[in-house]
């Protein structure tokens, strides 16, 4: 008889995924995500197969949202996701405290999904933050965040594009140490880079 081999952590995403993205998940994201929210999962799986970083929208200057961003959310939006603001306070003797979240970009059924693509880095500790607070008062259960690899910045440089993703920016290895050290706290969390396999020259 054949033994069955139990699929958990990063393996339960498909394989093209783990090919395409830089994957990283803590406190048994994946697995929450696949078994708890089988609806939200197969978005976010769906959205990652489909998405294509072209090369019109990293040359593409100002604007308030990327399109990368941009692209992310109205995909997920018309699932059913929404963007999302909360409203919660905290009691202290008696004497309710506001302790305001900032909104999370994309949120459905206890989801919780963040786009970082160019902002400065500390939009990381905002996210992370939020994520912690969020799952704390039970409002989250899950926080993704996509965001860019590091490798990226050799497609800029050669683009004519480098000095608007600088050091200081969103990428992976500005991320990870957040995380390592705490800042999201007890939430279970999945991260996706971009990664070069991603890019595609047309406008």
């Amino acid at each position: 008889m054949r033994k069955m081999v139990e699929v958990v952590g990063i393996d339960l995403l498909p394989k093209v995924l783990r090919q395409n993205y830089e994957v990283h998940e803590r406190k048994h994201a994946c697995a929450i995500l696949h078994e708890d929210f089988p609806d939200e999962w197969k978005d976010i799986v769906s959205l990652l197969r489909q998405f294509e970083l072209r090369r019109s929208w990293i040359t593409a200057r100002g604007g308030r949202k990327s399109k990368v961003a941009s692209s992310i959310d109205e995909y997920l939006y018309g699932l059913g996701w929404e963007e999302k603001a909360f409203s919660t306070q905290v009691v202290v003797d008696g004497n309710p405290v506001d302790a305001p979240t900032h909104k999370v970009d994309c949120f459905r059924n206890g989801v919780a999904l963040e786009i970082e693509w160019n902002n400065k880095d500390p939009f990381y500790d905002r996210d992370l933050n939020n994520f912690r607070l969020l799952f704390d008062l039970r409002a989250i259960s899950v926080g993704v965040i996509i965001t860019r690899c590091d490798e990226l910045q050799d497609l800029f440089d050669d683009l004519g594009r480098g000095k608007s993703y600088g050091s200081s920016t969103t990428h992976m290895s500005k991320l990870l140490p957040r995380i390592d050290g705490g800042s999201g706290g007890g939430c279970p969390i999945l991260v996706f880079g971009i990664t070069k396999k991603l890019y595609r020259e047309k406008e």
